[in-house]
């Protein structure tokens, strides 16, 4: 099992992050997301309030790749490509957290994502 290092946390829950999932025709579709939860030693939660494309990407191919980087990456420059696979949730437990995110007030919070993390590679 891949472990998500407390320096990795620090930087997925206080960085934009980029994730990428591929379409019908194997294209490859980006998003951004501003606020994600590690929840255990080898997940992290993100909330879809507005994301339309990346859920039905999802929900064919559960496959998903990450990318975060330090804020101050003009001086020093380094940042992590996590690979894993989702789950998409409307309700129970998941579902209710991202709800309580203090940055959801008075967002949709259509579902969440739970992200099981499966390689973690250092891209620089």
């Amino acid at each position: 099992m891949i472990n998500i290092s407390p320096d990795i946390k620090n930087l997925i829950e206080k960085s934009a992050i980029a994730i990428a999932t591929v379409d019908e025709m194997g294209d490859p579709h980006c998003i951004t997301v501003v606020f994600a939860k590690v929840v255990s030693e080898n997940q992290i939660l993100i909330t879809d309030n507005y994301m339309i494309k990346t859920i039905e990407n999802l929900k064919r191919k559960p496959s998903i790749a990450l990318a975060v980087w330090g804020k101050d990456w003009e001086k020093k420059c380094f940042g992590y490509g996590l690979k894993g696979s989702t789950e998409y949730f409307t309700e129970g437990k998941w579902h209710e957290m991202v709800e309580s995110f203090p940055g959801n007030k008075g967002e949709p919070c259509k579902g969440a994502i739970l992200i099981t993390i499966e390689k973690i590679k250092k891209l620089a």
